[in-house]
Parts: C-alpha cells; structure tokens; sequence
C-alpha cells in the first residue's frame, strides 16, 4: 500500500508527511511518500492534496507541474482511489473558486469558495485557531469523531456547499463555515488534520483505511 502526498509547491509537507507516517504505521496502511513524481501518484492507492496560500496560485501550480494534475485525476476519477484534499487542497474540489479572481476548480464537489463573513464584526478574518465541529453527515472518515471536537484551522474563505448531502461537518464563525466535504472517493479537510491534535490524527488513520 501507499499513499502520495503531493507536492506541487505548496503546503506544510514535513507535518503532514511526519503524521501521515506515523498513522500509516498504527493501522498498517503502508508507506507514505511526499512526491511530485506523476508515476508515483499515478500507481498510489491513496492520494493526498495539500495546500496553503491563495486559490489562483495553488491551482496554477498544480496544474502546471507537468503530468502531475493529470495522473491526479487519472488515479482519483478514473482509478477511483481515495483521496484527501487539505486546507487549500480540500478548496480545490470545488467548481469554482473566487480569491481575487474567478478560477475554476477540479468540480469534484458542487460548490464555490468565497470569503468568510462573519455576522459578528467582534469575529476577524482569517477563521484561525481551534473551532468546534459539528458533524452534518456520517462518513466512515469520521468514526470516533463527534460534535463538538476541535480541529485547527488557518483560512480566510471557505466552500459554499450546493449539495447538503455533501458537507460532512462544518463550525460556527458567525455563520456556519464548511469544514468537510466528501462525495464517492473524495474528501476534503478544511482544517489541518495533522495539526488537530488526537481527533487528527484519529481522522487520517480513518482516511488510510478507509475503502469507498
């Protein structure tokens, strides 16, 4: 078994990578390899997408790193692995995404990143440090995982889910805030699961062994 974290030039790799392997070793899930090699990605059973920074930026370099996007896309829509998209990487699953400039994105989740309006002016953008969940749908992801648990999160938009049977949990920012997102083979974290402490770490070991 063995899952490729892509690195296209964005993302906190060393974290996630340190606890991605560390899971991977709990539950018995293989390797784990940071990689922008496109036949890495392209023969791994689990597809990780990081990402921090600006939506136009981080889709222009995934796509511009050459063949990557493309076995991305081969091993996830046709091969059907599973896959994990992080922070930015879980924005990129939307249709389209509107940070500074109207930028489409994979169209994996119905839905589009917009900025995050709190109702309560008291409430500063960016959305960072711990928030609640609050689980909206079971998912096997998520075994262990309750309303109410803290996740770490570092972000100033966030997706607009269309499809409610698509938004896995979200938090309360003022208004409600997507904070997971999943459809067939595909998740998306919108906080930094190696940064949330034991709930985390609980929820890639459910990623890396988890089969759609």
């Amino acid at each position: 078994m063995l899952t490729a974290i892509i690195d296209y030039g964005s993302g906190n790799l060393h974290s996630a990578e340190k606890a991605f392997q560390r899971m991977a070793l709990d539950v018995g899930a293989g390797d784990v390899v940071v990689t922008d090699d496109a036949d890495v990605v392209a023969r791994a059973d689990r597809v990780v997408l990081p990402g921090d920074g600006a939506f136009p930026a981080c889709q222009r370099e995934l796509t511009g790193h050459s063949g990557l996007y493309q076995a991305m896309v081969e091993a996830v829509d046709t091969l059907g692995r599973p896959f994990l998209g992080i922070c930015v990487g879980m924005q990129l699953m939307a249709r389209l995404g509107h940070e500074y400039e109207e930028v489409p994105g994979l169209g994996w989740i119905d839905g589009e990143v917009t900025r995050i309006t709190p109702a309560d002016p008291a409430l500063k953008v960016p959305h960072m440090g711990w928030n609640d969940l609050v689980i909206d749908t079971p998912h096997p992801a998520l075994a262990g995982v309750q309303t109410g648990d803290h996740a770490y999160f570092v972000h100033s938009y966030h997706m607009a889910v269309q499809d409610p049977a698509q938004r896995l949990a979200h938090v309360d920012y003022g208004s409600e805030v997507t904070a997971i997102v999943g459809v067939d083979n595909k998740l998306g974290f919108q906080f930094h699961p190696e940064k949330s402490s034991d709930v985390g770490l609980r929820m890639i070991a459910n990623f890396l062994t988890w089969t759609p």
